[in-house]
């Protein structure tokens, strides 16, 4: 027989548990489905890339992207307020046009680079996948919010000085509404044009940075690939001479360009790659289907699944 040996003299005696109150409750409010735990994710997604709720570090990319693409709208209103009383001189100046202000520059190529990663690599990095399809969230859904959370900011941050651009050049007008007349196109062409570029960057952005779980390389990868394309497509240009291959469509840094072209001018610019290739502008549209058709297959792969 086995006997249990007794507590030693002069040992305490074992403490009851005890249960505190801390005040923790269960959560009563509403429910929402699928459409509100996307709202929540594209949410929070564009307050971490506007580095809002985190520290002054976080913030000064996205609000320096802001500040340097409101410069040449800001210059423009402004000698354009100098000269608005010399009709001659006001006529003849042009700082830049609404078409030329839809462009790729390094900021935004930089600030893509930086924040696509950012909101993506973490994620899987950290493990916290598993508890976010914890939700009623799906693969597409996670895309979705995603890639629009990087659109609607670069959307944002390229179409404001736009806003400021065409405002202004109302004020300066002789007539508010004659100038509002003659440029009504652009209040369809601007946003079309902006939304193409934003769409376009964000979603190759999110898709190399989902397939990596370092921020880093997700950026590096974003910057190497749209140079060395742009290389690319520059040697093939200079092969041929001025009149244009259709091996100039692999330069994916200046592809959403052609577009802005079609958008504003119908045709390509003669300054714009592909002009004066036969087809150009259908080769170029097909193209950015497939870029970005090949972007989301990449995306929908990478989050196919809820145990990731």
């Amino acid at each position: 027989m086995t006997t249990v040996p007794s507590p030693a003299l002069g040992s305490p005696a074992p403490r009851a548990g005890a249960v505190y109150d801390r005040g923790y409750r269960p959560y009563d409010g509403p429910l929402g489905g699928r459409s509100h735990a996307r709202w929540a994710l594209w949410r929070l997604s564009v307050r971490r890339v506007l580095g809002l709720r985190r520290s002054w570090r976080q913030k000064v990319l996205p609000w320096s992207l802001l500040a340097i693409a409101a410069v040449p709208a800001v210059v423009e209103v402004g000698i354009a307020w100098l000269l608005r009383n010399q009709p001659a001189r006001l006529a003849e100046f042009s700082f830049t046009t609404y078409r030329d202000y839809v462009e790729v520059s390094t900021a935004l190529l930089l600030f893509v680079a930086v924040a696509a990663p950012d909101i993506v690599s973490p994620d899987r990095r950290q493990r916290v996948l598993p508890l976010v399809f914890s939700r009623p969230l799906t693969g597409v859904d996670y895309v979705v919010a995603k890639v629009g959370a990087i659109a609607s900011v670069v959307f944002g941050f390229a179409f404001l000085p736009q806003v400021l651009l065409f405002v202004g050049q109302m004020v300066v007008s002789d007539g508010a509404l004659d100038y509002l007349t003659a440029n009504a196109a652009v209040l369809w062409q601007v946003p079309l044009a902006v939304a193409a570029l934003a769409v376009y960057y964000a979603t190759i952005g999110v898709a190399l940075g989902s397939l990596t779980d370092r921020r880093l390389v997700g950026g590096v990868a974003l910057i190497g690939l749209t140079l060395v394309t742009s290389v690319v497509g520059a040697a093939a240009e200079s092969t041929v001479g001025s009149e244009g291959t259709a091996l100039e469509v692999v330069n994916l840094l200046d592809l959403p360009l052609v577009l802005r072209d079609l958008i504003f001018l119908g045709h390509i610019h003669p300054d714009t790659m592909l002009s004066g290739v036969p087809g150009g502008a259908v080769l170029a549209v097909s193209a950015y289907v497939v870029v970005l058709g090949s972007a989301l297959a990449v995306l929908l792969h990478r989050y196919r699944e809820v145990a990731l």
